[in-house]
């Protein structure tokens, strides 16, 4: 190369050939080389420079232009090496081949963690839609260990997330970890325990089993919810995770394919004895943040809590921004599966989006999946169309035009969800004999309703209205069949998901054995979830202070009422005396129940109408001449014995006889009336 000659010619002529230095043996003196010198570096440099210049205009400056490609293109695949080599550390794991600390070593990281969390800090935002502090908190909170460095075992870090339901708390978490993945600083998503499913003793081996489950799957956050419905043994374990990083187990474990088995006290290989948090992110969702949960699992846990990050209400303009984005989400999931271009006409539509999220955000995503299911129908049923656009309507309607057609109710093809038919429900009500005061009761438990949902939509806070009640009153007078009822009712008015009626009595409540009453009990008020749970003859459940396993029911029954006081109504039935005393068994009881309802005997004319409603209803008539003689019965029966003849099932019984009696008559009469009933054919004189 010219420049590799210039420079040996430069140097022998510093030095001389052979490297010696020429001086004035060189015949020429030392000012003379010199000078020489000088003008061979200033030649040397030109030549430089215009071998510089013509290196613009070659490879050089094509590769200055793609350096800002390459670099880029170097930066992706070292994140999707990263985030390659957290996934094998952790299969190495599930493998036995590393530990959980080995793993979380062996995985490499970003090599520069703060650009990869600024990268993932706009992801979180754009997802989230505003809402700036919240997401920088909740973002800083998964950053806390990278900074203050990994904790072995223990949790990365326990999280709070504060704030009331529907105010994206899931959605927020989901989409934080999604970015931090994204940008291969996890490596899995969000592992979710619902605690309510935990509620009773009977739960602690599941609880146990899917708790280790958990820990020892891929996904590096755990997030818990619905504390307050757990049972404090749960509870205490998880606590000592937050709090040290690993639990003691009261017995000892092995795994078998992946799920922990109770060995009890037996050494075996490989035996589980503790469980380890397992450096994974802890997150606990509660309305009322770590305060809250201080009061559940302690201030232990309070102390080890890294961030508490509450979720803000959303504004309208966020609301609008999240409802954009279901809509264009909305908008592919229709191209990609129906082949239908979606289009939004005017602003309407987002508006009426908009207004679904401010009672949860999660009824945004609900809205719009009812909207694709309208439109998967549509073609179902033979549509044909290339584009349809949507618009708001009137009364909350979403209007569909296909191909630009008259629009239509896009959600009226959907089969309105069964609430029950209030008005059948009412008339049912209002056909039963007597018992004014208690029906009156009931329908006014609509208006309770209906005026907490109108100060819930105002903004203003809402009370519970305690439904759980006390019929007393003698066997017979009804107490069944308006509890049945009443299941029906609340279904209808919107108060109960299920509105079914489960009616057990002691012996569906009470074990036989130690241990046994609990899960049983437990068995019960799950089954009668989002209906009405009727205990008939009560009292019977407490036989006394020695009565150890009724005693364990009622315990378990009232914190059962206090764990779901949204999804179950009790209803106690039984004699106005024994439920008094009934009541006395536990503390909680009484203020538990606060609608105690008196269903009085029947009348010696109402008796007479539940007759004639029940001939009626089996296809038979009374004869006019029956009324006296029959109100005359009834009357004198009250009066002997009120408690057990004042009631139903004695007009039940004398119909059952009537009928039996007028067989035997038509026999020796084929000519008479096959649904007429004679006052011959009751049985009056006994």
């Amino acid at each position: 190369m010219a420049g590799s000659t210039d420079w040996e010619d430069l140097m022998n002529g510093v030095f001389g050939p052979g490297g010696r230095f020429r001086g004035a043996a060189g015949g020429k003196g030392p000012e003379k080389d010199l000078a020489d010198v000088q003008k061979k570096l200033e030649e040397a440099a030109a030549r430089t420079a215009a071998a510089a210049d013509a290196a613009k205009n070659t490879d050089g400056a094509r590769l200055l232009r793609n350096s800002e490609e390459l670099t880029r293109q170097l930066e992706e695949q070292s994140r999707e090496i990263s985030r390659l080599g957290q996934g094998l550390a952790r299969e190495m794991e599930r493998d036995g081949l590393l530990t959980p600390a080995q793993a979380a070593a062996a995985a490499p990281a970003p090599k520069d963690s703060d650009a990869a969390f600024e990268r993932a800090a706009q992801r979180q935002r754009a997802a989230l839609a505003g809402r700036e502090d919240f997401s920088a908190a909740l973002l800083a909170a998964f950053r806390r260990p990278f900074v203050l460095g990994e904790a072995g075992e223990k949790p990365r870090n326990v999280i709070v997330l504060a704030g009331k339901a529907g105010r994206g708390r899931h959605y927020a978490l989901t989409e934080t970890v999604k970015a931090l993945k994204e940008e291969g600083l996890l490596t899995g998503g969000v592992a979710w325990m619902d605690l309510a499913l935990y509620g009773s003793p009977a739960q602690e081996k599941l609880f146990l089993q899917d708790l280790y489950a958990a820990l020892a799957g891929p996904d590096p956050v755990l997030a818990f919810e619905n504390a307050e419905s757990c049972h404090p043994g749960c509870l205490a374990l998880l606590a000592q995770l937050a709090e040290t990083g690993s639990a003691r187990l009261a017995s000892r474990y092995v795994v078998q394919k992946g799920m922990l088995v109770e060995t009890g006290t037996a050494l075996a290989p490989g035996a589980v004895g503790t469980l380890s948090a397992r450096g994974k992110y802890l997150v606990f969702l509660c309305p009322g943040g770590k305060r809250a949960l201080a009061s559940l699992l302690g201030a232990a846990f309070a102390s080890a809590v890294g961030d508490e990050c509450e979720a803000p209400a959303f504004c309208k303009e966020e609301l609008l921004a999240i409802a954009g984005r279901q809509l264009n989400g909305l908008a592919r999931r229709t191209k990609e599966r129906l082949g239908w271009t979606l289009t939004a006409a005017g602003e309407g539509l987002a508006d009426l989006v908009a207004q679904k999220g401010e009672q949860g955000v999660g009824r945004l995503a609900d809205f719009c999946d009812r909207c694709f299911a309208a439109l998967a129908e549509h073609k179902l049923r033979g549509r044909k169309a290339a584009a349809v656009t949507l618009q708001a309507g009137e009364n909350g309607q979403v209007l569909a035009a296909f191909d630009g057609g008259e629009p239509v109710d896009l959600l009226a093809v959907l089969p309105a969800e069964y609430t029950g038919d209030l008005a059948e429900v009412k008339a049912e009500l209002d056909g039963i004999i007597g018992l004014r005061e208690v029906k009156d009761y009931v329908l006014r438990l609509e208006d309770a309703v209906a005026v907490q949902r109108r100060r819930a939509a105002a903004g203003m806070k809402t009370a519970g209205v305690s439904m759980h009640m006390i019929f007393t009153g003698n066997p017979g007078t009804g107490k069944t069949t308006i509890a049945r009822l009443v299941g029906r009712y609340l279904k209808a008015i919107g108060a109960l998901s299920g509105g079914q009626l489960v009616e057990v009595s002691r012996a569906d409540l009470v074990g036989r054995y130690v241990g046994h009453t609990a899960p049983l009990t437990q068995k019960v008020i799950q089954s009668a979830l989002g209906g009405v749970l009727f205990i008939d003859e009560a009292y019977s459940l407490y036989r006394g202070e020695q009565d150890t396993f009724g005693l364990e029911a009622i315990d378990t029954l009232v914190k059962g009422m206090e764990d779901h006081r949204d999804e179950l109504v009790v209803i106690l039935a039984g004699y106005t005396k024994e439920m008094e005393e009934f009541l006395q068994a536990n503390s909680g009881l009484r203020s538990r129940f606060p609608n105690k309802i008196e269903f009085p005997d029947y009348t010696g004319a109402e008796l007479l109408a539940i007759t004639k409603l029940t001939a009626k209803g089996r296809g038979y008539r009374l004869a006019a001449e029956c009324d006296g003689p029959l109100l005359a019965f009834y009357d004198r029966k009250q009066a002997e014995n009120a408690a057990e003849n004042g009631n139903g099932r004695l007009a039940r019984n004398t119909l059952e006889a009537a009928i039996l009696n007028q067989g035997r008559r038509l026999a020796a009469e084929p000519d008479a009336a096959l649904d007429e009933l004679r006052p011959g054919d009751f049985q009056l004189d006994e």
